[in-house]
């Protein structure tokens, strides 16, 4: 094992994990073991140019952009010979894991029935809360192809989820 870093790497990435990991569920349609591959990745990336990231203005910003790219390049790579998800997903949070699990399901599959680009705009633009312009450049994209992505996005999500898609949005 190496040294130790004392450039406050360590206490960054412990500190984003969570989020990344929250993130990366959301883009991969609640594919948990695809989700921990590419929050590792990106730490693995981060940490390797750590000096320039943690000199800019935004880390956290940074790093969900590095997270969203490499989602997509690992979506990219691997579209011709993507496994075949089902319904049932094979770890299902217990009773006292807190929130709706059924939602929470629900909402993952209709996500995951969303291409992946597509996928991400919505996670950027709603998850991430970020503008129009901050998703764009997140995706190496123009404005107007993010709108134009989160317009198509909402309809086939509203399609998927029917009209209780009211549900889905009250506490």
């Amino acid at each position: 094992m190496g040294p130790v870093r004392k450039d406050g790497y360590p206490e960054f990435a412990a500190a984003r994990a969570g989020h990344l990991y929250r993130s990366a569920c959301l883009l991969t349609g609640g594919d948990t073991h695809l989700a921990e591959d590419l929050v590792q990745e990106t730490l693995g990336r981060v940490y390797l140019r750590w000096g320039r990231v943690s000199a800019t203005d935004n880390p956290a910003g940074y790093v969900q952009t590095v997270l969203t790219r490499t989602f997509l390049a690992h979506r990219r790579r691997h579209s011709s010979r993507r496994e075949r998800t089902t319904d049932i997903l094979p770890e299902v949070p217990g009773p006292d894991s807190g929130g709706d699990a059924s939602l929470r399901l629900t909402l993952f599959q209709a996500l995951g029935q969303l291409s992946a680009k597509d996928r991400a705009v919505v996670v950027l633009r709603y998850w991430e809360d970020r503008s129009v312009e901050e998703t764009a450049a997140a995706m190496n994209t123009s404005s107007a192809a993010v709108r134009t992505r989160c317009v198509r996005a909402l309809a086939r999500l509203r399609a998927l989820l029917g009209e209780s898609v009211g549900e889905y949005a009250r506490p």
